[in-house]
């Protein structure tokens, strides 16, 4: 990780939605954003025209949610799934073994988007899968009396991000079977499009507490979120929503209106960061108008290490006399079904288990 207050940015890998759809990426391109010696990151620009306002809808309904009375919040948990359902906050150990309290998360089972093409999916997958709630168990929704519109709010993102994946992973798919011997024709995006186990977390980082703040604005360089690495095949991300809370305290009184997006952190350090392969470790921006897709470990067991997962971090926001900034983001993570292979010896399921008993 960095240990200095300068911040190493370097440019990434775009591409246009016209191009993914007209299948006209080249694999130059896919090792540039993906292969051995890249961030493992892509971005997609050129988006449908809703998308601007679908983000700043959703990103907004994070503040709101995050600051509703413990009560409300304890209402959405779902501890019986490992808090990987629902609302969670403290419960997930990324870093020392200390519990990540800096942010809070909103987990949702997306397979209800695919549900019509299944009968019986969710009782199916808890028969098959007792033991592994996280996937199986049903999402959980606030009420509209103390959330009016977040479900189809949320939906409706999630589904753009997915159609948005899908191109993306049939681009992967093209190069994978042009250069690994034995790979199954179309496989990345049969799992986009057939997964019951693609989840979006919808992730409220809190305003890091006075006390965790130096004098010069220094704090730990992964205190909003500790350096990890995803466990799924193409990680979807919307940019980051900065919210002044003091500004504008995110509290429902009436009929839900989007917050006031900052132009960016006051603290210039702040925001997503990735460690190349190189070691370095590079600050990544996400237009406002753009997706990002990023590998995680099954995409790199999959194509047998042609694309590399990356460990990144989130850098807080220093916030000194500037008010309680908060960052608000979304990732759809999408993955193979439970019982689909990754390797010769696991499942998806086996591999998912193994990383949430190391995160939990």
């Amino acid at each position: 990780m960095a240990t200095n207050n300068s911040v190493q940015s370097q440019s990434t890998v775009t591409v246009s939605l016209k191009e993914l759809i007209d299948g006209v990426i080249s694999f130059e391109t896919l090792e540039a954003a993906f292969g051995p010696s890249s961030l493992g990151i892509i971005i997609v620009k050129d988006l449908p025209s809703d998308f601007l306002s679908l983000r700043h809808n959703l990103l907004s309904y994070a503040s709101y949610l995050a600051n509703l009375s413990q009560e409300e919040l304890a209402k959405l948990e779902r501890p019986d799934a490992k808090w990987l359902v629902g609302w969670s906050c403290g419960k997930e150990i990324l870093k020392d073994g200390q519990y990540d309290t800096l942010k809070g998360s909103y987990y949702v089972n997306c397979r209800q988007e695919i549900a019509y093409m299944y009968a019986n999916v969710e009782a199916e997958l808890a028969s098959r899968y007792p033991s592994f709630p996280e996937y199986t168990a049903s999402n959980v929704w606030p009420s509209d009396e103390v959330l009016a519109g977040f479900e189809t709010a949320f939906r409706k993102l999630c589904n753009l991000i997915i159609s948005v994946a899908r191109l993306v992973a049939r681009a992967c798919d093209q190069y994978a079977e042009a250069k690994i011997e034995g790979y199954q024709k179309g496989f990345l995006e049969h799992v986009v499009t057939t997964s019951h186990v693609t989840k979006a977390r919808l992730l409220h980082y809190f305003p890091i507490p006075e006390n965790q703040q130096t004098s010069n604005g220094s704090t730990e360089d992964d205190d909003w979120c500790g350096t990890h690495l995803d466990h799924d095949c193409l990680t979807g991300l919307t940019s980051a929503m900065y919210v002044d809370e003091d500004a504008h305290p995110p509290r429902l009184t009436g009929e839900f209106e989007p917050l006031p997006e900052l132009d960016g952190p006051p603290d210039p350090r702040a925001g997503l960061y990735i460690q190349s392969r190189s070691g370095d470790v590079v600050k990544v921006g996400i237009p406002r108008d753009c997706l990002a897709f990023q590998t995680g470990e099954a995409l790199e067991i999959i194509t047998r290490g042609r694309f590399k997962a990356v460990p990144h971090f989130v850098r807080g926001s220093w916030s000194g006399k500037s008010g309680a900034i908060a960052r608000n983001t979304l990732a759809v993570f999408t993955q193979p079904n439970l019982w689909e292979k990754v390797d010769e010896k696991r499942d998806f399921a086996a591999f998912a288990r193994e990383i949430v008993e190391r995160n939990h």
